[in-house]
């Protein structure tokens, strides 16, 4: 399939890691923790870890840890299609492409829960026509974005007349959660919100010169899956979060790029954290993933929407050069996936 349009949008909010442990340390919950836990907040908000600034859509964030369960994700009922929806906008106009002209609409997201789905939200939003077809990719955790390209290819391959549409929004902010687990901790420094769009079309036009998408492919390990993961405590979503996910993530991503036959591409990667980033460089021979650590430290780990944040950011370096570059994600599963994406002036 040939991509037409991509845009990424976070929310205006932004916040220094400073900010965010400024915030922390003056709220109720804070005096609760264990000594332990206020040190390691501290000296993780305040060391360097690859991020700079982080975007949250919850409003009044001084407030988030003392919300219910319900409240919380009203949050994300609120502002997850309305985040959706503004980056798609923008993706459509740069493809070109009327929201009426959109023949189907794919989101992913895991950070909240809306039945009917945020893709039934976004296409009211966006005027699009009634027999628009709806998919909602739920619980693949970080790395959805590319599966959620997978599904929109086999459409494409099926219709290749077909508009499709596909959107990765995560409200991070809106499932915060706060205890004295070390993972819980560290995954309140890393996550931040925001948005991303891409518009495509099926793949029967001559490719050369376009952007294309293809070699998907997926590693799944249940006997991880404690790894990482939500867990549901009191109707809230806590993150479970071990310390081997970096090593056991860059074994997954080796292992995929082993397979794809790829050696001389570009790696565009989720940005799932330093660490993750370094482990991923060191057993792929040190590529250059300065993209990747860009998002990072724009936004932090904005779970799904990284890895196309990323992509949006190479190839606008890239501008109308031809290019070959291997995108790969990662998250609960623990899963591991991956994607060829090119542009050939010959159409080879």
């Amino acid at each position: 399939m040939l991509l037409k349009g991509i845009a990424s949008r976070a929310p205006d909010a932004a916040f220094s890691q400073r900010d965010c442990w400024d915030i922390l340390r003056t709220s109720r919950r804070f005096g609760e923790l264990k000594t332990r836990s206020q040190r390691l907040l501290e000296k993780v908000l305040n060391s360097e870890n690859g991020i700079d600034t982080r975007r949250f859509a919850m409003p009044e964030v001084e407030q988030l840890f003392d919300l219910d369960a319900e409240s919380l994700n009203r949050g994300f009922e609120r502002e997850a299609p309305r985040l959706g929806s503004l980056a798609l906008g923008d993706a459509l106009e740069a493809a070109g492409v009327r929201p009426a002209e959109v023949d189907a609409l794919l989101v992913c997201t895991c950070t909240g829960y809306l039945c009917p789905g945020v893709s039934s939200y976004v296409a009211e939003r966006m005027g699009m026509r009634s027999d628009v077809f709806l998919s909602d990719l739920v619980g693949l955790g970080c790395g959805a974005a590319i599966p959620m390209l997978r599904q929109a290819d086999a459409l494409a391959q099926a219709n290749p007349s077909m508009t499709i549409a596909c959107i990765a929004v995560e409200v991070c902010s809106a499932a915060f959660y706060l205890d004295d687990d070390p993972g819980v901790l560290i995954s309140l420094c890393l996550f931040g919100d925001g948005a991303s769009a891409t518009v495509w079309r099926g793949g029967g036009q001559d490719p050369s010169g376009e952007i294309s998408c293809s070699g998907f492919d997926t590693i799944h390990s249940p006997a991880d899956r404690e790894l990482l993961r939500f867990q549901n405590v009191g109707g809230k979503l806590k993150n479970r979060l071990d310390r081997a996910v970096p090593a056991r993530a860059a074994s997954m991503v080796r292992e995929l790029h082993g397979r794809a036959n790829c050696n001389g591409a570009d790696i565009v990667s989720h940005a799932g954290g330093r660490d993750v980033l370094d482990e991923i460089a060191g057993v792929l021979d040190e590529p250059d993933l300065t993209v990747s650590r860009e998002v990072l430290r724009d936004f932090g780990n904005m779970s799904r929407p990284s890895v196309l944040f990323a992509l949006e950011r190479y190839l606008q370096e890239k501008g109308d050069a031809d290019f070959q570059a291997w995108a790969t994600s990662f998250g609960a599963g623990f899963a591991c996936h991956s994607m060829r994406i090119e542009r050939s002036s010959s159409g080879s």
